[in-house]
């Protein structure tokens, strides 16, 4: 029993990592939703605060996933540590 507890903890442990690694690259190739921290303090642009902005197509894709894949990423951490 004790093998197969350590093959399973391994498995969690890798599918942990592919799924930070997934995490990483799909915040990476989300755009940028404001214009930045420079444009608040040279004053540039509008103010956006309550501006209703859709996302479509292959970035509430991305989106969607991040937020899928950090979910699971809590999850998964919790089940590690409680294993």
């Amino acid at each position: 029993m004790s093998t197969l507890l350590k093959i399973f903890t391994q498995l969690l442990d890798v599918l942990l990592m592919a799924v930070a690694v997934s995490m990483i690259l799909l915040s990476l190739l989300q755009s940028g939703k404001s214009d930045g921290i420079s444009s608040a303090f040279s004053g540039s642009g509008g103010l956006n605060l309550f501006a209703n902005v859709k996302e479509r197509g292959a970035e509430k894709f991305i989106s969607r996933a991040t937020l899928v894949l950090g979910i699971l990423f809590f999850v998964l951490v919790i089940v590690v540590q409680i294993i």
